[in-house]
């Protein structure tokens, strides 16, 4: 690796670490994870350079998004000055996660975690090319939600990353290695998505081959009532349209009466539509569903605010406290209390 590209590299991540995050971090894994991370490169039809992320999972082994490899023949991997053209690939189109197979590379593996293990308000960080950046970029942020698809968990989180970034690495607090930044929705207050890094297991399986570009359309970019119910509503929460995302979330806890984000979500629909009643009853089965669901403690102190309720916001509080105590100062907030609620 070009010397001055690794200190530079040192000097982005370093200035990460002592950036104020209030985490526990594994400062020697996120490094390693960080220079894990590579940027896909090629030359479109039209002559102008083509660009995304990637991550080294296995010796020679880059997994990237699909999409990311859709414009370019001859696509490369490249870390600084260093290059290596990828020889073959293997495919999930509808899962948007191309394993491209390369010659040459020393970069060591990402160590793979799991996304079934995070939990709702844990740090990740977003490590990835964005806008093309010679050297990767680091976001941090919190996992927002989780949603079961095909034995892993698609992640909503805060970790920002843009075009360019499509490919890189999700990575928990020690550095694992837990989805694939994929998507967002557009828009000043986006919705960041990843893939589950268990996706990988069956991506291993695919046949090998040897053509690009890599063709085929997604999952996330399905006409809107054919994306999974928990794209869907991305947009109209986004946007404040409170109806259709009642709708929505009706048709989401008929079909999936067990999912606790199901029914947070029509909860929220059903606050904003000022029906406290039908959202009180949505977000207390979310919690049954998930008593780990801050999100839904959290509406439920507010709710319980608005019937003058002491008793129950205490019990909130007490609940929201052993998950995480770093919510308390936020439901203070939200219910009125300064620094405790007696």
């Amino acid at each position: 690796m070009n010397p001055f590209f690794k200190f530079i590299s040192f000097i982005l991540v370093s200035a990460f670490f002592y950036s104020g995050n209030a985490w526990s971090l594994d400062k020697d894994q996120l490094m390693s994870s960080f220079f894990s991370v590579v940027m896909i490169r090629g030359y479109n039809d039209a002559g102008g350079l083509a660009y995304g992320s990637g991550v080294v999972v296995g010796d020679n082994q880059v997994i990237t998004n699909c999409h990311v490899l859709r414009k370019t023949k001859q696509p490369w991997v490249s870390q600084g000055e260093e290059t290596y053209s990828a020889t073959s690939v293997k495919v999930d189109h509808w899962h948007d996660l191309c394993l491209v197979t390369t010659f040459g590379m020393t970069n060591k593996p990402a160590l793979i975690g799991k996304s079934t293990d995070l939990k709702k308000g844990q740090g990740v960080i977003a490590i990835g090319h964005s806008s093309g950046a010679p050297v990767a970029l680091t976001s941090a942020g919190v996992v927002k939600s989780t949603y079961d698809l095909d034995q892993g968990k698609v992640i909503l989180s805060t970790a920002q990353f843009r075009m360019g970034a499509s490919g890189s690495g999700l990575f928990d607090t020690a550095g694992r290695l837990v989805g694939i930044n994929t998507f967002k929705t557009s828009g000043k207050n986006s919705f960041y998505y990843a893939l589950p890094i268990e996706w990988l297991n069956v991506l291993k399986n695919k046949p090998t081959e040897t053509t690009f570009p890599v063709v085929g359309k997604a999952l996330w970019e399905e006409e809107e009532d054919k994306k999974p119910l928990f794209l869907q509503i991305a947009i109209p929460t986004i946007k404040e349209d409170w109806k259709k995302l009642l709708n929505i979330s009706l048709e989401w806890t008929k079909k999936e009466n067990n999912n606790a984000e199901a029914w947070f979500e029509l909860g929220l629909a059903n606050e904003h539509l000022n029906d406290l009643s039908a959202a009180e009853t949505a977000y207390r089965r979310s919690v049954l569903l998930d008593d780990q669901n801050t999100d839904a403690l959290l509406r439920l102190g507010f709710i319980a605010k608005s019937k003058d309720d002491k008793k129950e916001i205490k019990v909130i509080q007490e609940k929201i406290s052993k998950i995480n105590p770093e919510l308390l100062e936020d439901y203070y907030k939200l219910v009125g209390c300064s620094k405790t609620c007696e």
